[in-house]
């Protein structure tokens, strides 16, 4: 029996739930018998089943079960929130055999669920496809053991190096395209992935974004806009009160009690940005966050060490001058060309 194989298989469906089942993590899960799949299934958005409970629901003969293996990503848990125990439910449907990708770093589970299937007969394999299990649950865990989101940091850049062109303040207000059409479809499936967005203030002002997801299917993040002195304008995009919005600013103001679908959290400026940034999205629940800009916002993420993954697109421009690209140090985890794009993903060299 091909372990790796129905792992690999389990981790393929587990993508199907990203950006839906937060706070609960994208699980995904197999049952195997006589090495063919008999069911599967993967986590229900937030208040729905888990991956264990679909999977097993979708099983035809039941009475397989009795001889058949189940495969997860992600341990099954035991505790009670918004639906019952899975090893509860793998206990009573008599599932002799359990093979998990990577124990549960949150302290709530962190091998209660292991303890509790091998104390009711399972027998209980851990790691395989550990590595690639881990990586998929990276927002899960970075959120449990961080206590902060999981940070991506993304622009496009030229060939030489510029993130934007200087810009006249009178100027149109609308995005200075360096990627192309189908990097910038790429973005919005990534917008659909995370929890939240996340941009400054002269990112808004001179682009005017929506920062929604609009050439994918799935849910828009959660706004965030630093805007230290309330400079930007009322009648902005992110203040279409559409979407959720989150104000990080310094000025005590009353303008969110006009605005739908505002909140302001109150930042100082003078101190460290983006630790308070984080730890106000730890507070509000918020996983994951990818900042798009602009580069003064990118750099303090940088320079404060609170990052993740940098995914950097290089476009077939040049400007010649302009606004220069910030400049990350990193592992350099892949490289991968979209038409004329090149697309670079880095993580952190510690």
């Amino acid at each position: 029996m091909s372990h790796n194989k129905h792992m690999q298989r389990c981790l393929e469906l587990a993508k199907n739930g990203l950006g839906t089942t937060r706070p609960n993590p994208t699980v995904g899960c197999v049952i195997v018998c006589d090495d063919i799949i008999i069911g599967e299934g993967y986590t229900s958005p937030y208040g729905g089943n888990h991956a264990e409970v679909n999977a097993i629901a979708s099983v035809k003969n039941k009475d397989l079960l009795k001889k058949a293996t189940l495969y997860v990503t992600l341990e099954p848990c035991n505790h009670h929130g918004k639906t019952p125990p899975c090893s509860d439910l793998i206990v009573k449907s008599k599932i002799p055999k359990v093979v998990i990708g990577v124990i549960d770093q949150h302290n709530i589970v962190a091998g209660k669920g292991i303890t509790h299937l091998e104390n009711n007969g399972c027998e209980v394999i851990v790691g395989v496809l550990e590595d690639e299990c881990r990586a998929h649950h990276k927002r899960f865990f970075t959120f449990h053991t961080k206590k902060r989101p999981y940070i991506i940091l993304k622009w496009a850049e030229t060939k030489d190096g510029f993130i934007d062109s200087f810009r006249e303040k009178d100027g149109e207000k609308k995005p200075n395209w360096i990627s192309n059409s189908y990097s910038r479809q790429l973005v919005h499936k990534w917008r659909s992935e995370e929890h939240a967005i996340l941009v400054g203030t002269n990112t808004v002002i001179t682009d005017n974004p929506k920062l929604n997801v609009r050439k994918w299917s799935g849910n828009n993040p959660i706004r965030l806009v630093l805007d230290n002195s309330l400079r930007i304008p009322l009648d902005s995009h992110v203040f279409d009160g559409l979407v959720e919005t989150i104000v990080f600013t310094s000025s005590k103001s009353l303008f969110s009690d006009k605005k739908e679908n505002l909140i302001v959290e109150y930042v100082d400026y003078s101190k460290d940005v983006p630790k308070q940034i984080c730890d106000i999205l730890y507070k509000n629940n918020i996983q994951s966050v990818l900042i798009e800009g602009g580069a003064q916002t990118l750099r303090g993420f940088l320079n404060a060490d609170l990052w993740d993954e940098a995914r950097i697109f290089i476009g077939n421009k040049k400007f010649g001058k302009g606004l220069e690209s910030p400049k990350v140090i990193g592992a350099l985890e892949s490289v991968e060309e979209i038409d004329t794009d090149i697309l670079k993903i880095l993580t952190p060299l510690s």
